[in-house]
């Protein structure tokens, strides 16, 4: 599985940014921004789509990666983790048809 973190870095390295120099732009703490890379620290939806306008990472793609690292922290370790997926996609589907 894709990390939001392998990403951002992979990301900074691309621009040859220093971390130094991405915390900066990215108006995040040096510190913070290393514990995302190395996935030491949860990345919040704000710091995310900085991570999307900054480093011109497709939204859609940033967020759907970010997404799933939550749930599988939330569930990924549990036996019937994709069972509660199943029946979670059955519950969203249901939600947006009566949103729509």
């Amino acid at each position: 599985m894709l990390k939001l973190g392998n990403l951002i870095r992979e990301e900074r390295e691309k621009r040859k940014l220093l971390l130094r120099e991405a915390s900066a732009l990215l108006e995040i703490d040096q510190a913070i921004l290393s514990k995302v890379e190395r996935n030491d620290r949860k990345a919040t939806k704000e710091q995310v789509l900085k991570f999307s306008n900054i480093y011109k990472i497709d939204k859609e793609k940033i967020l759907t990666i970010w997404l799933a690292d939550r749930i599988y922290g939330l569930v990924g370790e549990e036996e019937l983790a994709l069972k509660a997926l199943k029946v979670a996609e059955k519950e969203i589907k249901y939600q947006k048809s009566w949103g729509e």
